[in-house]
């Protein structure tokens, strides 16, 4: 039996390289003829130049078993032909089939292996035709289609060519040069850096849902003067052209480019007449810097072209590991001479159109000396962004050969009216009771509402006069003790009545409360209070040191309780401080922020224009004294005549509590972080939890969320809210629309709050256009007055406002967003370490500071994990001393001593960290954590049914394999909001009543077990919930989990 075989010739390195990126993909070109047409002298032209080239009669074949065809030439070959007349259509009519026609010519899909060439002959007039021809790309670059022109016109008039150099020759000879020993062109190559080719990501980019490769352009006439003034003055206009788009593309991302520049690939005078794919793409790549001069990229980047075009033989690149579905150059340029008219007996031949994709890429710009066109995948972005980024070449080309002298941060990539229309964002000013301090609104409301109910917790509540006459007891002592304007007291105290009490005292007395969460390590309590002169607490709390402070215990003090009850006067005015936050710091320690009540009373009523709730309305506090989130409520409800409802920190992380609770009190407003709620709604309390108004801030809020939240409450109104502390609590809010969803990964941030100001700037501090990356910079009313003893750190995160005449100030967030087409921001991340988790903010280099303390610790790194959507972890890598012996556990215990429980992450010992090829830790290559039992003691397996099922929701939520029955869940890594999901599943499971207090107490399976078992002895099945207090003499994982250091209630 024979084999067949067959005979041709092997693929060109470039048509190697279409074969697999797109075989599919058509070239085609539109000729438009002039004159008296003799259509059988075109024909017979037409067949002479398809006999003359043998690369217009070339199919393509492959036997089984074969992954790259080869070429077969024809010995002759007939083109398939037509002939349309619309010489009796309008002209409009006409243009339209046309435009149809090309758009059909571009989809074309060829049977390789039959004749491809397709001719089309359009009769608009007596006088005037199109001829539309059609390929496969494997035949024709944009230098082929371009060449018919003169070929076509010179055998129309019966000027023939001589023999000349085919198709197939030159593919042979490409691959000759590339067989050869001589590797001074391979090693160029190999010598350059590519590695940042394919993490080009470009603004409104969507992420590619599809293998389709669909193309779309949107076009540019350029500026004639700009041109003319480049060609007096010598500067190659398509070198000033790549240089624009790379810098373009450089402001745009802020990343290192490498763009595929189209070379012609026939460089020898033998090689011009050759027709078919000698196009080649050659990564062009710039190093450009702050400071270059945009004269001096012009030197760059025809340094780079030229080197690049010396050894344009030699390169070759397959796709990436054998992947064919992605663009190897995400950015083309291209530039094309311009194709002069032809003449032949009598008739013109010019070039209306033409077009071949031989690449795939993201976006493409091909430029002629009058337009530039920018091809792009409509799979990728929108009409209207690529419309955005031509206004954008089009400012950054003019701005640039105005003012080539001119650096490349410098230049204008924004026109003036879309400069405007982002400024015109910040047009926020609105009148606020400016003069006045927080707790003067506090007695009016007491004034005019004395007998509502103010504050309520559990059992107790306070209306405003008797809130107020307490408030004011304490004020009068602390001013006795010397308090008064620009003097911190600490407040140490767990959510209780006494909290608000002692905040107001502290606030009438004309000083500032600095709350300080009892759970809290002692060394880190330490630290915050050398800001206080005063410590505000109780008497179980008084084993805190506070040293050479005066201590005031609110439930010992009988001279504090001996004091007038009325209104007491201060000096304070609206410029004193009002409080004093402490967030996480990068260098080991927490910064305290200090905030005015200027400041304040602007977020307030800037936040209840947002909230657009009645008079009287209820409001839920959830989070921790210790954090500015819980302001959202706190002052809007003391402010108006609200009611507060203080949540204690166990029902906050129960769902079956706190549904009982709502139930029983109705809540018009509750705040809370995203983490939090999601872990309560995988309850089956999910309705009752829901507010009528909701507001959600403290992280990043995620579409999903979103969804679940409008499905078990429709009616609920969402608000989502953005701001750093040192922003005072809020400055961006988000109403969500059900009926409109904008195209954005998580939900925007959304708009400026009342006299705040918002900036996205990029690194030289200049404003990026509608869907670029940048910092987010605030300005305004609300901005803090800085760190507090701290001018060092202040001038560093508060800025001058490059945008005032006035002394303004902007603060610097390190956080990234980027403007969407309606003016929302969105937030994409953060320029440095700082994360959230749970809603608290963390500074990585403050963990790696103190961890690096352990005397048995050589080198760590700090990294929040989320290898699993919505489980966001921290994760120390760990590299002991030579000899030295240390486990998981001892590290955790070390830094509990110092940091709250939310900071303490798990921890991953390794023999060494992964490096990059220049010395620096590799992030991307630490390995996920083992889903294996950490080095907690023995191991014993569950024995039960009991004991075996809780197990196996153990290892669920916490995403290890196995859990022994004495293991303890938060030394296995769990926190209180995993708890709350162990919880709901415990529940479903067994169906009875599981207090979160008794798994805080007995954080084991044998402990849980055993409560099961007593639970179903007493037939305590599933029913409305019994609240109690919390133990005092807990476990010390559930005090710091329950009380208001808690991770779920900031």
């Amino acid at each position: 039996m024979h084999s067949k075989t067959l005979g041709g010739f092997r693929l060109s390195p470039q048509q190697k390289r279409l074969w697999l990126l797109q075989q599919d993909s058509a070239a085609y070109c539109a000729l438009l003829l002039e004159g008296n047409l003799k259509v059988d002298v075109l024909k017979t032209a037409l067949e002479q130049v398809v006999n003359q080239h043998e690369i217009l009669r070339t199919t393509f074949h492959r036997l089984p078993g074969m992954k790259i065809p080869v070429m077969v030439v024809a010995d002759s070959s007939v083109p398939l032909w037509q002939e349309i007349d619309l010489s009796d259509q309008e002209p409009q009519q006409q243009e339209a089939k046309i435009t149809a026609l090309f758009q059909e010519a571009k989809r074309a899909n060829f049977d390789l292996e039959q004749v491809s060439l397709h001719l089309s002959l359009l009769k608009l007039s007596a006088e005037k035709y199109i001829l539309l021809i059609s390929l496969p790309a494997l035949c024709a670059d944009s230098w082929t289609l371009q060449k018919l022109v003169e070929k076509i016109s010179l055998a129309y008039a019966g000027d023939f060519s001589t023999e000349e150099v085919q198709y197939v020759q030159f593919s042979e000879w490409q691959h000759q040069l590339l067989e050869e020993e001589d590797a001074t062109g391979k090693e160029y190559w190999e010598q350059q850096d590519f590695s940042s080719l394919d993490r080009i990501k470009l603004p409104f980019e969507r992420n590619l849902k599809t293998s389709e490769f669909a193309i779309d352009c949107v076009s540019l006439t350029l500026d004639s003067k700009a041109v003319a003034k480049l060609e007096k003055s010598d500067i190659a206009l398509d070198i000033c052209l790549l240089a624009s788009w790379q810098v373009l593309l450089w402001r745009l991302t802020g990343e290192e480019n490498i763009v595929g520049a189209a070379v012609d690939g026939r460089e020898f005078e033998t090689l011009h007449s050759v027709l078919g794919l000698c196009t080649k793409w050659l990564p062009i790549k710039s190093c450009l810097a702050v400071k270059l001069r945009f004269q001096e990229v012009l030197e760059l980047v025809s340094q780079a072209l030229r080197e690049a075009s010396e050894w344009q033989e030699y390169f070759v690149w397959e796709p990436f590991d054998g992947v064919t579905s992605k663009a190897q150059f995400a950015v083309g340029f291209e530039f094309e001479q311009s194709v002069l008219k032809r003449f032949g007996a009598g008739v013109s031949f010019s070039l209306l159109n033409f077009y071949s994709c031989i690449e795939r890429f993201k976006i493409k710009l091909v430029c002629t000396r009058e337009k530039a066109d920018f091809y792009y995948d409509s799979n990728l972005f929108s009409a209207e962004t690529i419309q955005r980024l031509v206004k954008q070449f089009q400012t950054l080309f003019a701005s640039a050969t105005e003012n080539p002298e001119v650096a490349i941060s410098r230049l204008e990539i924004l026109q003036p009216s879309d400069r405007a229309q982002l400024l015109a964002h910040n047009n926020t000013q609105t009148d606020y009771p400016e003069q006045q301090c927080i707790h003067h609104l506090f007695e009016a409301q007491s004034a005019q509402t004395p007998d509502n109910i103010a504050v309520v917790f559990e059992d107790q509540q306070l209306t405003y006069r008797e809130l107020n006459a307490r408030a004011n007891k304490i004020a009068h002592h602390l001013q006795m003790l010397g308090v008064k304007p620009e003097v911190v007291v600490g407040l140490c105290l767990e959510r209780s009545l006494d909290m608000v009490v002692g905040m107001l005292g502290i606030l009438k007395a004309g000083g500032a409360y600095l709350p300080l969460d009892p759970a809290l390590p002692q060394e880190r309590l330490d630290f915050m209070s050398q800001v206080a002169q005063i410590v505000l607490t109780k008497r179980r709390f008084c084993g805190k040191s506070y040293e050479g402070k005066t201590t005031v215990c609110l439930d010992e003090d009988w001279e504090a309780a001996q004091q007038s009850n009325a209104n007491p006067t201060s000096e304070a005015n609206s410029k004193n401080l009002v409080y004093v936050l402490f967030t996480s710091g990068s260098t080991g320690k927490p910064k305290p922020v200090a905030i005015e009540h200027q400041q304040l009373l602007n977020y307030l009523r800037a936040i209840l224009d947002k909230l657009n709730l009645p008079t009287g309305a209820s409001f839920a506090l959830v989070s921790t004294f210790a954090a500015d989130l819980g302001n959202t409520v706190i002052f809007p409800a003391l402010c108006t005549g609200g009611c507060l409802h203080i949540v204690s920190a166990e029902r906050a992380t129960d769902s079956a509590a706190l549904a009982d609770y709502f139930g029983r009190y109705p809540i018009d407003c509750l705040k809370i972080v995203p983490s939090h709620l999601a872990a309560l709604l995988a309850s089956s309390h999910s309705a009752q939890i829901l507010p009528q108004r909701l507001v959600l801030g403290g992280e990043a809020l995620s579409w999903q969320l979103i969804e679940q939240i409008q499905q078990h409450k429709p009616e609920c109104q969402i608000l989502n809210h953005y701001g750093p502390t040192e922003a005072t609590v809020g400055v961006l809010t988000y109403q969500v629309d059900k009926a409109d969803r904008p195209d954005s990964e998580t939900v925007p941030l959304g708009r400026p709050l009342a006299n705040t100001q918002v900036y996205v700037l990029d690194r030289h501090l200049q404003l990026v256009p509608v869907g670029v990356s940048g910092e987010l910079y605030i300005g305004g009313a609300g901005l803090a007055r800085g760190y507090l003893n701290r001018e060092d750190l202040t001038a560093l995160r508060f800025i001058s406002n490059p945008f005032s005449d006035t002394e303004a100030r902007l603060y610097k967030t390190g956080d990234l967003v980027r403007y969407l087409p309606d003016g929302n921001l969105e937030f994409l991340g953060r320029t440095d370490d700082q994360v959230k988790i749970r809603g608290f903010r963390i500074e990585l280099g403050e963990i790696e500071t103190l961890l690096s303390q352990d005397p048995s610790v050589r080198q760590v790194v700090i990294l929040a994990r989320e290898d699993q959507p919505g489980d966001r972890r921290l994760v120390a890598y760990v590299v002991p001393h030579p000899g030295q012996v240390t486990n998981t556990n001892d590290l955790r215990h070390f830094l509990q001593q110092k940091l709250p429980e939310y900071m303490v992450p798990s921890v991953v010992i390794l023999k060494a960290l992964p490096l990059t090829a220049n010395g620096k830790v590799d992030r991307g290559a630490l390995p996920v954590p083992d889903q294996i039992r950490p080095e907690l003691g023995d191991f014993v397996a569950p024995g039960t049914s009991t004991e075996q099922a809780i197990a196996k929701i153990w290892a669920e939520v916490l995403g290890i394999e196995q859990v022994g029955i004495h293991d303890n869940f938060f030394e296995l890594g769990g926190h209180s909001l995993l708890a709350t999901l162990v919880i709901s599943k415990l529940r479903q499971a067994f169906q009875v009543e599981l207090p979160l207090r008794d798994f805080f107490e007995m954080p084991t399976i044998a402990g849980v077990a055993k409560k099961i078992e007593e639970a179903k002895d007493k037939g305590a099945y599933l029913n409305e919930p019994e609240i109690v207090a919390v133990s005092r003499t807990a476990h010390r994982v559930k005090l710091s989990s329950l009380k208001d250091g808690d991770p779920l209630t900031l």
